[in-house]
């Protein structure tokens, strides 16, 4: 019985893995569709994203079946709770990727950004690109260094979430309304996508350590 109960939190991290390389590529493909103007790879986010959330049905399901039939303690009860809160991490990360896909969708064919605030954009895409990379082998290592990392990085999207509220209130750049609707929503789309990315380190923390970490308030 032992031995069944370590192959399925086994096969639960493992799925974490998995679910957690979807994010990746989600984000990697939203950010692109966003600033390249590519219809395809906006609508393959959208589609796929209901992958994300099958994953996560079907881990917190399998994480409360879990605590009842095994009523697990100590390290093993840490393993299913952690579980339980990054698969909805994880979920969340894809649905923020998914409003940035259906938001260059709904644009479409003209650019979701102005030319003015692309560079800042640019930057907000590889820095939640790092962090879902960081994620996933924080995750799939118990990396506590590089869990460390992904604060810095969401501390990145954070000034760069600031950058974009300066261009939007200057009065620098020649924006339409809707375009100062769409970049503050594009901004804090990203800029919450690291959010969670923090949460899932601080998760591995409290996995490997059994102490729970606060996110820093914004």
């Amino acid at each position: 019985m032992r031995d069944i109960f370590t192959a399925e939190l086994t096969a639960l991290g493992e799925d974490l893995v998995a679910m957690s390389r979807l994010v990746e590529t989600a984000i990697s493909s939203a950010g692109t569709a966003l600033l390249t103007k590519d219809l395809a790879l906006a609508e393959g986010v959208i589609a796929d994203d209901h992958t994300i959330d099958a994953m996560e049905r079907d881990l917190d399901e399998r994480c409360v079946q879990l605590i009842a039939q095994q009523q697990p303690v100590a390290r093993d009860l840490r393993i299913i709770i952690a579980g339980l809160r990054m698969s909805a991490s994880l979920e969340r990360m894809g649905d923020l990727a998914r409003h940035v896909a259906e938001l260059a969708r709904l644009r479409y064919p003209a650019a979701a950004l102005p030319a003015e605030v692309e560079p800042t954009f640019t930057a907000m895409h590889h820095a939640a690109v790092d962090v879902a990379r960081k994620v996933t082998t924080v995750i799939e290592n118990l990396d506590l260094d590089l869990a460390a990392e992904i604060e810095s990085d969401d501390d990145t999207l954070d000034d760069l979430l600031a950058q974009t509220f300066t261009l939007t209130t200057s009065g620098s750049a020649a924006m339409t309304a809707q375009a100062v609707v769409d970049v503050t929503l594009l901004a804090r789309y990203f800029e919450r996508f690291g959010d969670h990315g923090v949460s899932v380190a601080s998760r591995v923390v409290y996995l490997v350590t059994g102490e729970v970490e606060e996110h820093h308030a914004h």
